[in-house]
């Protein structure tokens, strides 16, 4: 592939002239007469010199480094990667993920190249817009328009003896600050709290040179900024220039039908008529060699040409590393459906003694990076090549603290059916397997692959009861679900640990399949676009190798934290082993010599799972379910949640939600948790409220009543059944209690919120800013909807409800309740009135 990208100097040359001869002898620049007014080379390069020979020769005199780079370097792509290598505590403001050894601070693409007169110019290359064909007018249009900035310049110092090389001074360039070496951008600063730099208190560690990239590691003093704090803070800096492949790796189109990630850009020559913005997937080079092309071609599996290695940090508690490298090497399995067997492998980084010359911040090697930490996580980022989404190398963040959010999951989720679960320190075995698993979803996204939330959504819920069934077949096809465990397996179904972990499955051996099948170089792109879209639309007549975005945010089937293919069925199966555990948790929670901060944490823990039921729930609630499909694919995209599964799912919030929880109160465990059940309860009921009517929600629906009314659930269906459930008691004039008045009051500020504003702004979820294609703008004006209308007749009738239930109660709290409700209709009604 070639890329139109412009890095000449600025004077005009035509397309022979652009770059230096290889040929040394023959280099136009050595003719110019200023190369006599340059320092000999053994001036330089004095006896003295530590020389490091490698992809650019470095040479320390002094307090000087020099880089000698070849000639056959300049005008080529070399990959910048910046990290922290070793972090101040002071940089971590709060409860941040970041500021801590082997997090990434930016990175680049540059070339090095001969400017005018004697110096050398640093461009940071762009990829963002390109043309391949060198041969169309278009090619040279998008060259013209894409000139890309020079960085930095350097005066040549000298020429190598053999004229093959030039000679700069480097000290500047490592050991100042500027974008391309350590943070890459003022957001990167901003970021991590990074001031002015102590240049008095700032110095190179060492220079680093191999075959294919230059290390460099720097103690970087700065200055602590954006911070209620005052001082300097000072970090090891490693910065890896990598030398990217002469020939880039053939490029894969995304499909949003498998979940990768991707690298975007804008392509000229997709669509003759039109610009397009293309997406090539993120991927790893597996090819096989070259002897054994045929074997590969007959179906026979083969080791690849390069494997993929994970190191695993030497400072993981020994005790862990066995079963982070279980979750790297789990992963060849799913390469065999490629076509490759050993493909991947985990490995314990060696010691300075096995290998000197060996750093797990060098960008030649991808590592699982041990973080002391208090966080409770663990992720799993790559870097690629941006001409053809080649990975060129990950370092997977693992935080300490991850094994609480494990522990916690799988105590919450688990402990109803296995009683290795019902403490707060799990046996090393159970939190080795535990460990395993999450280390096999960080390496997937290290492999390129992104959530598949839709996963779970495939699997029946009746199957995750099956014994047999789903000890054979994982209660998620995919390890890059958030399915986390198994909570609808009850006790009697005797499921054991086969049935309850996520593990690599049928979707993730199909993501690999499609991610990293190789077709050949003499198969163009168009081909194997083609020959990937036949397969696919093959293989997802099994639906377990369905894809679910996880930034769908209309589809009930691709959430979070869900499982099976109905989430009040799992919802109410996942509520009776919360009900099993809660009378159980101070037991399982009780540690000698503590507080109860251990029942505290897990009350909350199991009350935060019961809220997820819900929320899996409530997106049935007039949701979208949206299928990709090819032209090639029979049947619509987009299609509304079935009227009956709305209804149902509203009768789960009648049961469990708008009724009140008298499970989730054990009195015995409020009073030494030291929190008020009414105030508790609260804030999960202003977000039922919110959620439901979520003014995005009701326009969906309004707009599904529009091109079906007949078959789908309305606006005015969902305001009828939340009156009748909210408004309960009054139907048959009964004593309202504190946790409905508390609803009814929620209930109706809502609805009136409707009356005082009627602009919204287009709401976040937590994948970033929802986006629900055209005509959907930044703020949607109910006002110019069905919703004010709708809204105004339900007031109505609520408060001729209100009314005539005020004279028939005795009740005191409950006549001012009602009375006040009325007031707040009255008020609300009158002041839109008023405004007209």
């Amino acid at each position: 592939m070639i890329f139109a990208l412009n890095s000449a100097s600025g004077q005009k040359r035509n397309a022979k002239s652009s770059q230096i001869k290889t040929d040394s002898t023959k280099t136009d620049s050595l003719k110019n007469p200023d190369v006599v007014k340059l320092k000999p080379y053994k001036s330089i390069i004095t006896a003295k010199a530590k020389t490091t020979k490698g992809l650019i020769t470095v040479h320390a005199v002094g307090d000087k480094y020099y880089f000698e780079i070849p000639l056959t370097v300049l005008n080529k792509d070399i990959l910048v990667i910046n990290r922290i290598a070793e972090a101040p505590a002071d940089m971590r403001l709060g409860n941040s993920t970041l500021g801590y050894a082997g997090d990434p601070i930016g990175s680049s693409v540059i070339h090095f190249e001969k400017g005018n007169g004697d110096k050398i110019f640093i461009r940071r290359i762009s990829y963002t817009e390109f043309s391949r064909d060198s041969t169309k007018e278009m090619y040279a249009a998008v060259k013209k328009n894409t000139i890309q900035p020079i960085v930095f310049a350097f005066p040549i110092t000298s020429y190598k003896p053999d004229s093959s090389a030039v000679v700069i001074d480097a000290t500047e360039f490592i050991n100042g600050d500027n974008e391309i070496l350590h943070f890459g951008s003022t957001f990167d600063k901003m970021m991590y709290h990074v001031g002015a730099l102590r240049q008095d208190r700032s110095y190179i560690h060492y220079v680093h040179t191999f075959p294919s990239n230059v290390e460099i590691h720097t103690v970087k003093t700065y200055q602590l900024s954006g911070s209620t704090r005052t001082g300097d803070y000072t970090m090891e800096v490693s910065s890896s220039l990598v030398m990217l492949p002469e020939k880039p790796m053939k490029p894969r189109y995304y499909d949003e039908r498998v979940g990768y990630f991707t690298t975007d850009y804008i392509d000229y020559d997709q669509n003759p008529q039109r610009v397009d913005n293309a997406s090539i997937v993120n991927r790893w080079r597996l090819e096989p060699k070259p002897e054994d092309v045929e074997k590969y071609k007959r179906g026979e599996l083969v080791e690849p040409q390069k494997q993929i290695v994970f190191y695993i940090d030497p400072a993981t508690p020994a005790k862990w590393v066995p079963y982070l490298i279980q979750g790297v090497n789990d992963w060849n399995k799913a390469f065999e459906k490629a076509g490759f067997k050993n493909a991947i492998v985990g490995k314990l980084a060696p010691t300075e003694k096995e290998d000197p010359s060996f750093d797990l911040d060098d960008a030649r090697h991808s590592a699982i990076v041990y973080k002391p930490s208090p966080i409770s996580n663990a992720s799993g980022p790559s870097t690629a090549d941006p001409r053809s989404g080649e990975i060129i190398e990950s370092h997977i963040n693992w935080y300490h603290n991850v094994m609480k959010l494990i522990h916690d999951w799988y105590m919450i989720q688990c402990a109803a059916v296995d009683p290795r679960a019902r403490k707060m320190e799990f046996d090393d075995e159970l939190m080795g397997q535990l460990i395993r698993f999450v280390s096999s979803h960080e390496v997937g996204h290290a492999l390129g692959l992104r959530h598949n939330f839709g996963s779970s959504s495939t699997v029946p819920v009746d199957s995750l009861r099956n014994k047999k069934w789903v000890e054979e077949h994982g209660h998620t096809p995919s390890i890059m679900d958030y399915a986390r465990f198994n909570y609808v397996a009850q006790p009697e179904d005797s499921i054991s640990e086969k049935g309850l972990f996520p593990r690599i499955g049928d979707y993730d051996d199909w993501a690999i399949e499609w991610g990293y099948k190789w077709f050949g170089d003499s198969v163009k792109i168009e081909e194997e676009t083609h020959s990937l879209n036949m397969l696919t639309i093959q293989k997802q007549k099994n639906k377990r190798l369905w894809f679910g975005s996880e930034l769908s945010p209309t589809d009930p089937r691709s959430q979070n934290e869900d499982l099976g293919d109905n989430a009040m069925i799992a919802g109410e199966y996942g509520l009776k082993n919360l009900k099993r555990i809660l009378p159980k948790l101070e037991e399982w929670t009780k540690t000698p010599d503590q507080n109860y901060d251990n029942l505290k944490e897990m009350y909350l823990a199991l009350n935060s799972q019961a809220d997820r039921y819900i929320v899996h729930v409530i997106k049935n609630i007039g949701g979208v379910m949206v299928t990709p499909k090819t032209v090639e694919q029979p049947g619509p995209v987009y299609v509304p949640v079935d009227l009956a599964r709305q209804k149902e799912a509203m009768a789960y919030l009648d049961r469990n939600v708008f009724t009140y929880p008298v499970w989730m109160y054990d009195e015995k465990i409020f009073s030494k948790i030291g929190i008020d059940f009414v105030p508790f309860l609260t804030d999960k009921q202003r977000g039922v409220i919110e959620s439901l009517l979520n003014p995005y929600r009701l326009t969906e629906m309004i707009n599904q009543e529009a091109l079906d009314g007949k078959h789908v659930y309305t606006v005015s269906a969902l305001f009828n059944d939340l009156d009748h459930s909210i408004f309960k008691e009054l139907y048959t004039h009964r004593p309202v209690n504190v946790y409905k008045r508390n609803y009814q009051k929620f209930y109706i500020d809502k609805l009136t919120s409707y009356l005082k504003t009627s602009l919204f702004p287009m709401p976040n979820n937590e994948n970033g800013p929802q986006s629900r294609g055209p005509g959907y703008t930044e703020t949607l004006d109910a006002k110019l909807s069905d919703i004010v209308s709708i809204v105004k007749y339900h007031l109505r009738l609520e408060q001729q409800l209100i009314l005539r239930n005020i004279p028939l109660t005795n009740d005191l709290e409950t006549k001012a309740h009602l009375m006040d409700l009325n007031e707040r209709i009255i008020d609300a009604l009158d002041k839109y009135k008023s405004r007209g």
